[in-house]
Formats: C-alpha cells, sequence, structure tokens
C-alpha cells in the first residue's frame, strides 16, 4: 500500500515540475507575466513584424497564400485556401489559424516555418497573443501617428528621488523592474557632464572651484543657469543642428568648390542663444521668405533649405539636379521635422508606413518652386560661392541688422536662401522617381495619417509649417523633445529618431515621451526649459557606475537606472583638448577654417578647378578654432573628425554612428594638435612656481575635469621623474617641434619634453574624451 501511494505521489511530482518546466520554456507563460491589457502597438505589432510580416505584411512580392497580418481587413477574412477558417477571429483563440500554427507542435503546421530562417515565437510571445486574441484582437493606428496623450504624472513608491516630473515616469518603469537608480554623480564629474552637455567645453578649474565650494541647496542649478548663459550654449547646441541641416562648405560633387553659407550656421548658434521658440526657429528656416515683411534674419534662417549638395559640373541635365535639389528638400523635411522615413515613397507607395507615392509627391510640391536651376554656373570665382535665389549681407547689414554674423572684411558675402517663383511650377508624380518620367499631376499637401492638409492652410511652404506646428500634429513636438533627450542620455526615448514608423523602435517610455511633448507644445516650444528640465532631473543626474546586477539586468541603460555614460562628438574632442591647453580660440561664428591636416588629400581627390584644390592650412589664432569651425569639403571631410564619426554633411542625420576603432586611438597619440597642446599645457605648468605633483594635478583637472586620486597622481609623477632621468635632449628636441605655437625659450627641453608625455598620456586616458 504505502509503495502504491508512493508512486502516486511520485507521479504527481513529477507531472507538476513537467507543468512548471513547459510554462517557462516550451508550452505556456504563467498569466502573471502577461499584462493586464494587450496594445496591438506595444506587445503584438513587434513581434508580427519580427516573425510573420516577412511572408504576411506589406510587401506584396513575398507576401505567401494572400494573408496580410499587418491590416485588420486581410487577417480577419476568410483565408484563400480556406475558406472555413480566418487567421484571427476576435475572441476565439483555439478558432484562430495564426495561434494554432504558432502553437502547434506539429512541425508540419508550425509558424513561422522552418524554411523561413525565422525564429519560432517563445512561450511568452505566444502567450501575448493568446491573450490579445483573447481580448478581441483590436487593430491600433500606429502609436506615432495619434496624437500625443496628456499622461498623468505617475505616483511611485521612493516619493524622495523625483527632483521632476521626467523622474516619476522613469522611478515607476525602475520600480516595475525592481530596479533602483543610482546615487547622484559626486559634484566634479555631475560639472564636467553638464558643462560638456551645456557648452561643448570641459569647466575651467575656476568654475570647478566655484561649484565645490558652494554649499547652498540650489548650487547645481545656479551652475546649470550660468552654462546656459555663456555663448558657448548656442555653439553646443548648434552643432546637432549641422549635421540635421546637412552643413558644409563646399557644394558637394566631382568640382566640389567652396559655398559661403556660413552665416547661416551664425544665425543657428545665435538662434539658440536667444532661445528663439521651435515654432519660430523652424518656420523661419521652412518659410522666413513667405512670412509677412518677412526681415533679412528670417530671409538669412532659410539657407537651411539651400545647404544641399549643387552640382558645378558643365554637361550635366539641368531638370536632372533641379529635381534632385527638390527631392533632398523633401526627404530632409520627413527625416528632421516629422522623424519618418519620406524617401522610401520616393518610387513607389512607402512599403510599412502609409504614406503613398503621391502624397510624397503632393510634399514634394511645397519645395518645387523655387527660383533656381539644375546647374546656374560653373567653377569661378566668389559669384558660384552662393547660388540663386540668394542674398548679398552687406557691412550695413551687420552693423544694424544682422549684429551676430561675424563679418570682419569688406568683400561681397552672399548667401543661398529661399524664394518662389511668382507663378507655380507644376509637380507631378515621378514614375520610379525618375526626373523625366511625369505621372499624374499633383497638389501641395501631407500624408493624410499623420494629419490632413485642410483648406485652411495656404498651399505654400508657409502653410507647411502652420500644419506641422498644428496642435494635433502627432509627431512635430514629440520627434523634437526626442532629439534633445538624445543630445543628453546618448540615444533616445525613442532609439531610431530618425524613423518612428512601423519599421523603427518603439518608445521605451511612451508616457514620459508624450508628456515632455505636450509640456513642451505648451509652454510655447521654449528650447532653454526644455535642456533646464532634462538636466535639473535625478534622472540625469545619477552616477554612471555600472554594477554587475544593472549590467545583467539592463545591459542598455533602456529603463535609466544610471546616468549617461559616451565618448565625446568629434567636435567636443578636439575642443577638450584646446581649451584644456588653454589654446582654444574663442571666437564666436565667422568663415570655416583649415586646421592641421595630412597632406595630399584634397589633391588625390579633387578635379583640380576651384579654391578647394589644395589644401591652404590657416596659421595664428585660426589654428586654435572650436572644431565646429573646421571646414567641411563634402568629397574629402576632415580626417581626423570623420574618424571620430563626425558627419561629411551628405545628407540630414539626426543621429550619428559612435564607434570604436584603433584609429580613435591613433588620432589621439598622434594628431598635431593634441601634441601641440599637451607641449603648451606642459610649457605653462613648468611657469608656474609649485612642485611637480601639484603641476600633474592641475593638468589633471584641467584634461579629467577632477582630482586624481593618490594612486593616479604616484603613477604620473614617477612617470615625469622617469622621463627626467631617461630623456635624450635631441629626442626631446624633436619632440617639442610638433606644431606652430612657440615654444617658451627660457625653459629646459628635456624637462619640457618630459612633462609635455606626462600631459599627453592624461589626454590619452579613455575617461578624457568620455562624459561620465
Amino acid at each position: 500500500m504505502y509503495r502504491k501511494l508512493y508512486y502516486v505521489w511520485l507521479t504527481i511530482a513529477i507531472c507538476m515540475l513537467y507543468t512548471l518546466y513547459s510554462c517557462h520554456s516550451s508550452g505556456g507563460v504563467a498569466e502573471e507575466q502577461v499584462p493586464d491589457t494587450i496594445s496591438y502597438n506595444f506587445n503584438i505589432r513587434p513581434i508580427l513584424s519580427d516573425k510573420c510580416f516577412k511572408c504576411h505584411g506589406p510587401d506584396a512580392s513575398h507576401r505567401e497564400a494572400d494573408l496580410r497580418l499587418d491590416i485588420a481587413e486581410s487577417a480577419y477574412k476568410a483565408l484563400k485556401d480556406n475558406p472555413s477558417s480566418h487567421a484571427l477571429v476576435p475572441g476565439e483563440p483555439m478558432q484562430s489559424e495564426v495561434y494554432r500554427r504558432i502553437s502547434t507542435k506539429d512541425t508540419t503546421e508550425q509558424m513561422p516555418p522552418a524554411s523561413s530562417n525565422l525564429k519560432r515565437l517563445s512561450p511568452y510571445e505566444v502567450e501575448l497573443i493568446h491573450k490579445w486574441i483573447k481580448q478581441g484582437a483590436k487593430y491600433e493606428k500606429h502609436w506615432a501617428f495619434v496624437a500625443p496623450h496628456n499622461y498623468p504624472v505617475p505616483q511611485v513608491k521612493n516619493t524622495t528621488w523625483p527632483k521632476n516630473a521626467i523622474d516619476n515616469f522613469v522611478l515607476q518603469k525602475m520600480e516595475r523592474a525592481n530596479l533602483e537608480p543610482n546615487p547622484e554623480a559626486d559634484k566634479e564629474r555631475l560639472l564636467k557632464r553638464i558643462s560638456l552637455d551645456l557648452t561643448g567645453l570641459p569647466p575651467s578649474i575656476a568654475l570647478m572651484d566655484e561649484f565645490l565650494g558652494d554649499k547652498s541647496p540650489n548650487a547645481y542649478e545656479k551652475m546649470v543657469d550660468k552654462l546656459m548663459a555663456t555663448p558657448q550654449y548656442g555653439e553646443k547646441m548648434a552643432l546637432h543642428w549641422l549635421d540635421v541641416a546637412r552643413y558644409a562648405d563646399s557644394h558637394g560633387y566631382q568640382d566640389d568648390n567652396y559655398r559661403t553659407q556660413w552665416p547661416w550656421r551664425d544665425w543657428v548658434i545665435h538662434a539658440y542663444n536667444e532661445n528663439l521658440p521651435y515654432d519660430k526657429f523652424i518656420t523661419w528656416q521652412l518659410a522666413g521668405d513667405q512670412l509677412p515683411n518677412a526681415t533679412k534674419e528670417q530671409l538669412l534662417a532659410t539657407g537651411f533649405n539651400r545647404n544641399h549638395k549643387i552640382t558645378e559640373e558643365g554637361g550635366v541635365i539641368d531638370e536632372e539636379y533641379r529635381v534632385s535639389y527638390v527631392t533632398d528638400r523633401t526627404n530632409t523635411f520627413g527625416k528632421a521635422m516629422l522623424g519618418v522615413t519620406l524617401e522610401c515613397a520616393h518610387c513607389h507607395d512607402h512599403k510599412y508606413d502609409p504614406f503613398s507615392q503621391k502624397e510624397y509627391y503632393q510634399v514634394y510640391a511645397f519645395f518645387n518652386n523655387v527660383k533656381e536651376v539644375g546647374l546656374q554656373s560653373t567653377v569661378g570665382g566668389p559669384e558660384t560661392y552662393a547660388k540663386n535665389p540668394m542674398m548679398q549681407i552687406s557691412n550695413d547689414d551687420v552693423k544694424k541688422i544682422l549684429t551676430f554674423v561675424n563679418k570682419r572684411d569688406t568683400d561681397k558675402l552672399i548667401v543661398s536662401i529661399m524664394t518662389d517663383s511668382d507663378k507655380v511650377r507644376p509637380t507631378y508624380i515621378l514614375k520610379r522617381g525618375n526626373y523625366d518620367a511625369h505621372g499624374d499631376q499633383v497638389e501641395a499637401g501631407t500624408p493624410k495619417s499623420i494629419l490632413p492638409f485642410t483648406n485652411n492652410y495656404p498651399k505654400n511652404r508657409l502653410g507647411l509649417a502652420e500644419w506641422l506646428f498644428n496642435k494635433n500634429n502627432p509627431l512635430t513636438a514629440r520627434v523634437f523633445v526626442n532629439q534633445m533627450w538624445q543630445e543628453f542620455f546618448g540615444k533616445g526615448i525613442v532609439k531610431s529618431s530618425g524613423d518612428f514608423g512601423m519599421q523603427g523602435d518603439l518608445p521605451s517610455h511612451p508616457e514620459l515621451l508624450d508628456w515632455l511633448a505636450i509640456d513642451f507644445r505648451d509652454h510655447g516650444w521654449n528650447i532653454k526649459r526644455l535642456v533646464k528640465q532634462i538636466v535639473m532631473s535625478a534622472t540625469y543626474r545619477q552616477s554612471a557606475i555600472v554594477t554587475p546586477e544593472k549590467q545583467k539586468e539592463d545591459p542598455d541603460n533602456t529603463l535609466l537606472a544610471r546616468g549617461p555614460r559616451g565618448r565625446l562628438p568629434a567636435e567636443f574632442v578636439r575642443d577638450l583638448v584646446l581649451a584644456s591647453s588653454g589654446l582654444l580660440n574663442p571666437t564666436i561664428g565667422g568663415p570655416s577654417v583649415n586646421p592641421y591636416q595630412p597632406p595630399g588629400l584634397w589633391e588625390n581627390a579633387t578635379s583640380g578647378r576651384g579654391i578647394l584644390a589644395n589644401y591652404k592650412q590657416v596659421h595664428g589664432p585660426n589654428l586654435y578654432r572650436r572644431g565646429m569651425y573646421t571646414l567641411i569639403k563634402r568629397t574629402v571631410p576632415p580626417a581626423s573628425l570623420g574618424i571620430f564619426d563626425a558627419s561629411n554633411r551628405d545628407q540630414c542625420e539626426v543621429k550619428r554612428l559612435r564607434t570604436n576603432t584603433p584609429l580613435q586611438a591613433l588620432v589621439m597619440l598622434n594628431d598635431p594638435t593634441v601634441l601641440e597642446s599637451a607641449r603648451v599645457l606642459a610649457a605653462k605648468l613648468l611657469q608656474d612656481k609649485s612642485t611637480s605633483a601639484e603641476k600633474i594635478t592641475k593638468a589633471f583637472r584641467l584634461i579629467l575635469s577632477r582630482h586624481p586620486q593618490q594612486k593616479e597622481l604616484a603613477i604620473l609623477t614617477s612617470y615625469y621623474a622617469d622621463e627626467l632621468k631617461t630623456m635624450k635632449k635631441a629626442d626631446a628636441e624633436k619632440l617639442l617641434t610638433v606644431g606652430e605655437y612657440p615654444v617658451p625659450p627660457n625653459l629646459d627641453k628635456v624637462t619640457l619634453a618630459a612633462m609635455m608625455k606626462v600631459v599627453d598620456t592624461m589626454y590619452n586616458l579613455e575617461e578624457a574624451i568620455t562624459k561620465t
């Protein structure tokens, strides 16, 4: 009897273990793991896109069984090969072929089939679809095409941590994942972070001492306000927009001659410093020329639309290139301001997003009436440095109107701007995108899936700007807020910041994104207010230290349970080196310059025509301008900046790649700017009346923005002593020849070379060029 009971209990135990194992590995999922309410956008569509749309999606050329699962009508209708069955039967998972096929053990019926090379759905994904069907299998309009919802600020358990509403949204997600936020970063690292993020420059020692000595409860806020009030704030903010606007100092294509669009760059810096509201910032750039009684500043702002490449090569087909210019402006508008891949509808209807080819050319029509031609002139003198339509900036303009333009000479200065023809140029759908294959004629309009373009708007670029800032436009505020978040955290709430469409990433914190978008819009599109909100948050102020637990639970820091960390943009790497050494020329604006560059780069990649045929390095203070003022020749962009992933400005770029390559280490070890900066800083240190340890401590603070630990200081002082002993005079003299800045004649060359190597070592620490 006991033996029988033993086997009964053993059988029950085995069955329970098997059931438990099945729920967590291959059969089902415990009910509490699945959300109470299943969202098509956030729970189901990512699964279908990853596992099903290859054969049952919008691409007709790869569609199987005439079944589309991306639209409800097709998913609900009777199957073509089996009219008695349906892919989805709302409320009835067991009668839905989708659920039956993804849950069956029969390999001949499993979906996706093994031949597709797609992974099978996980038990969790199967259960999500089961519950979604049970709840009615409701499809939803794509989240990004629905106006932002005004979510209330959530309640959290840890009520002492949040500094503002941002933190409540972030902490709510952390608490659900059983994570705790990092403590606030120490004051030295916090100051370095906000100084780099708000000015693109490291803090001075005076600024460090001021912040460390300020014990008031609002010391951090005071420092934020101080940094945002500096003119360098505008320079830092402008760099991202220069990528978006594909700003460069050459026309592009083979000849790639010089252009004078830099006054537009001066305006962008000025606009950020003056805190021009975002709606005006964009409206002036899109349609400043169409504003009533447009000022010269508003006309200059429209240079945004003329930053695209322009040919100067004889023999081209005029209309082909004119069409390419209009296409560029259309694509840039879609990516920069709507955050969508509108360009995918240039040749055919968009395969994933609800944009037809007709709608693409309706947007195209807004930009198709500019007084321009495909080829205005071939390579020549200053008269070709801007193309019609253009505006001349006189010395009188700079004195009275465009006071922010850094024009220092009396030469004629011309800038390409926007002006439309009096007669409307007809716009046609271009079959397969070919410039000369006219299809149906269309009028200016916008994708209905985003927001219809009603008769209330004028059918011009000013009307397009009004449509963009309509309260019901679902994308405008979200897209810019996301770009700003990306600037401070390294990635946006929507990681694919240039694609809010069907194939883009879902927002990690959708409620926060909507709250920020509405708050930004309802407070007058105030950019400085938005920036301050972000940097004042406890989320931003966290230490960037990664614990093993957080690395395991959230390796990509999606839940923001630690502070932002990442390498500086290319231009700011240069700026940090120049600023810490004291070499930086703080002049704001003006023409771009040619600093040190390896010989032969331009000469080996040029047509041999124009003033950019040969590289002419500048001298004196212009050698030490900020990185954003380095001249960008599109066909041969600056090598040292390109190695650090700077944009070559060929097209609109809302997010730079960030790589880690050996070439970057070689730049820091060998670039003349880095070596010269190390030499100049070493010379300044040696002229201080202080001990070697004090000199090294000062350099450490200037470069890494913190005091060295005793171990770090001991290693560096020991290295300096070793170099003093082993350095030969001939080697020292050779080392000191780098760069044009004069070597003080009163310093011992061996001592200077030894200190230079110590400083150069600090520049080559990973921490030096990393925001932590």
